[in-house]
């Protein structure tokens, strides 16, 4: 997985708890429409359903694709 570069200085970019749909958990960066933001680590850990392929995890984000999309990359699975 690549290093996420953090802007310590950016007002809209930020680590985040969510809830990541994916298939795998080989990716390292993610459309948004793939992320749910949330609240809270536990909240995050709580929304786990294996059945519907939604897996805790902290991201940072959102930034914009070359192709204009907005990304979430991954910092870690919880």
């Amino acid at each position: 997985m690549p290093q996420v570069i953090v802007d310590p200085e950016s007002k809209s970019l930020a680590e985040r708890f969510a809830l990541i749909k994916s298939p795998s958990r080989r990716r390292a960066r993610f459309a948004e429409g793939c992320v749910t933001i949330v609240g809270s680590e536990q909240e995050a850990i709580q929304g786990r359903d294996e059945a519907r392929k939604l897996m805790p995890a902290i991201v940072y984000g959102p930034s914009s694709s070359s192709e204009g999309q907005r990304l979430y990359y991954l910092v870690r699975w919880l």
